[in-house]
């Protein structure tokens, strides 16, 4: 086909600061461009030499937007490729229904300022929604929270929890909820990839 295609960038050589520019048609808008804080969910992330470095996936608060890196989406359709292709069969993936990002210490302040209620806490994993009748809503998970460790393991990241649900089969978990504590219990369930 003669369509003109983007280039798939490298996530991993994006630098702090760095200028992007996020394409989308956000409320049915048409041909919309978002420069420096991004937006427009959905749409490409890319970065000035035309290659996309995201997809753009969620809007915290007004000024903080989230992407999902090149990077991981590359994995994921080398997987998918591989599956298809080769007959490739993969292990059943652990699931508690939540979509989450690793605090960071000017993450947790920006939050503050913004939210107000936001826990006195500066690393973890921030929670951002949990989706109805899940293993994370049934076991009392709640948007907001942020999770500080499983299993009495600290919890720096939300790579980190991903690599706790991999392992175990049930997350005894310990959240900050405003500025207090809660103990939570999870069994993830298992779903076909």
């Amino acid at each position: 086909t003669k369509l003109p295609v983007l280039l798939l960038g490298r996530s991993a050589d994006l630098r702090p600061g760095e200028f992007v520019v996020a394409v989308g048609s956000p409320f049915s808008l048409q041909n919309t461009v978002t420069t420096g804080i991004y937006g427009n969910s959905g749409g490409p992330l890319v970065n000035l030499d035309g290659e996309v470095i995201g997809i753009n996936t969620l809007k915290v608060t007004a000024g903080i937007s989230f992407a999902i890196p090149s990077d991981k989406i590359r994995q994921f359709l080398a997987e998918s490729y591989d599956r298809q292709t080769k007959g490739k069969t993969t292990s059943k993936k652990k699931y508690i229904g939540v979509r989450m990002m690793t605090l960071t210490s000017g993450l947790a302040k920006e939050l503050k300022a913004r939210l107000g209620d936001f826990p006195d806490v500066t690393s973890g994993a921030y929670v951002i929604e949990v989706i109805p009748k899940t293993p994370a809503a049934l076991g009392g998970l709640k948007e907001h929270d942020v999770i500080i460790s499983i299993n009495g393991q600290r919890i720096s990241s939300a790579g980190d929890v991903s690599a706790v649900i991999k392992q175990d089969s049930t997350l005894r978990l310990v959240v900050r909820r405003g500025n207090e504590d809660a103990i939570l219990t999870i069994v993830p369930e298992e779903i076909d990839p």
